[in-house]
């Protein structure tokens, strides 16, 4: 409550006041000096401050509703308070200097509307003048915001070069069906990782850079900017691209294809390596699974060997299923003679050259193994 509090010269100004006039001349020199703006409605004064300045001018707090915040006498207070505080009302050349402020300093960083319009109570007050009135106000930002977009594209077009600019305009040129699906194309995202997905984006990438975008296009715009002009143009169709007009659909195809681009490269990147991993995966799960099969071993073979010859000699005459199956196990038997198998044909001796006769004349022997 500090700052509602009144102080020396804020007596001097309500000394010959009295009753509703005395509180609601109060409460408005406060409420000016810490918003740097007159109150549209009394609600906008919170009731405690309300109290509070009531009980330090000796007034009943309900008398405040009885103050009106236009007429004659309020805006008398209204220039009592400017004069106090050295402050003036805005006129219509401060409403298009602001505008033209917001144009260049706020609107190109600051894209929520009441951010912006904090931003031009702030201004006004540090110029010490009076901010115009809640319509004047909203007039003075939609003013402020078609200057920037004007300069946005005004500048966007001219670093783009009458080239450049035709090649952007043909993509949404009626009866153009590659420059329809150049755009359709652009909207996409990647699929799947895979090789087919991996050729695709590279054949987008190509095509967006056939249209010759300069590389630092928009380096020195804000990020915010350029990312709600790609969120407006991504969800437009050509025909909703030929309704704007020629600098505001030139600006969207720009901001859509360089940020594409950009996009589509990092894409690029996080799929070539999605795609080495996806490889790698594979060809380790492959090996593991030959390695598992090479490496099953049947444990205890001479156990087994010996458990067969055992029964082999007591039961000569059974068949093998009744006589060594029931003390080995089939399939352990199958196993052995699987790995068994293959050990054989891996250890198999290389075939020799047959022997030649006449090489006994210098030799004795016609080969090595003679």
């Amino acid at each position: 409550m500090a700052n509602w509090t009144l102080v020396d010269g804020d007596w001097d100004l309500v000394a010959n006041k009295t009753g509703t006039t005395r509180l609601g001349f109060s409460l408005l020199l406060k409420f000016f000096e810490l918003e740097g703006r007159f109150p549209d409605v009394l609600e906008e004064v919170p009731p405690a401050a309300v109290q509070y300045v009531a009980d330090l001018v000796k007034v009943p707090a309900t008398d405040f509703t009885k103050y009106t915040l236009v007429g004659r006498n309020a805006e008398y207070h209204r220039k009592q308070i400017r004069e106090a505080l050295g402050f003036r009302p805005s006129t219509v050349a401060d409403e298009k200097t602001l505008a033209e402020w917001l144009a260049v300093e706020v609107c190109p960083v600051e894209l929520v509307e009441d951010r912006q319009r904090e931003a031009l109570l702030v201004e006004c007050r540090a110029r010490k003048i009076e901010p115009p009135g809640r319509t004047r106000v909203e007039k003075v930002l939609v003013a402020a915001r078609g200057k920037s977009e004007k300069t946005f594209c005004a500048r966007t077009i001219g670093r783009l070069g009458e080239a450049g600019t035709a090649r952007l305009l043909s993509l949404v040129a009626e009866d153009n069906e590659a420059g329809t699906a150049l755009l359709a194309a652009l909207k996409r995202d990647p699929g799947a990782v895979g090789l087919d997905s991996l050729l695709t984006e590279i054949t987008k990438l190509n095509d967006v850079r056939k249209l010759g975008l300069p590389d630092r296009l928009f380096t020195d715009c804000s990020e915010k900017l350029v990312a709600a002009w790609r969120a407006r143009a991504i969800k437009m169709h050509p025909s909703d691209f030929r309704d704007t007009s020629e600098d505001v659909r030139i600006t969207l195809l720009a901001v859509l294809c360089s940020s594409r681009q950009a996009e589509i490269t990092d894409a690029l990147v996080d799929l070539l390596v999605a795609l080495v991993h996806k490889i790698n995966a594979r060809a380790e799960r492959r090996v593991e699974k030959q390695l598992t099969a090479e490496l099953k071993k049947v444990r205890g073979k001479e156990g087994i060997l010996f458990k067969l010859a055992t029964a082999a000699v007591d039961k000569p005459d059974e068949v093998v299923r009744r006589a060594l199956f029931p003390v080995v196990g089939e399939k352990t038997c199958a196993s052995w003679w699987l790995r068994r198998r293959r050990t054989r044909r891996s250890s198999r001796p290389r075939s020799e050259p047959p022997c030649v006769p006449h090489t006994a004349r210098t030799t004795g022997r016609c080969c090595r193994r003679c």
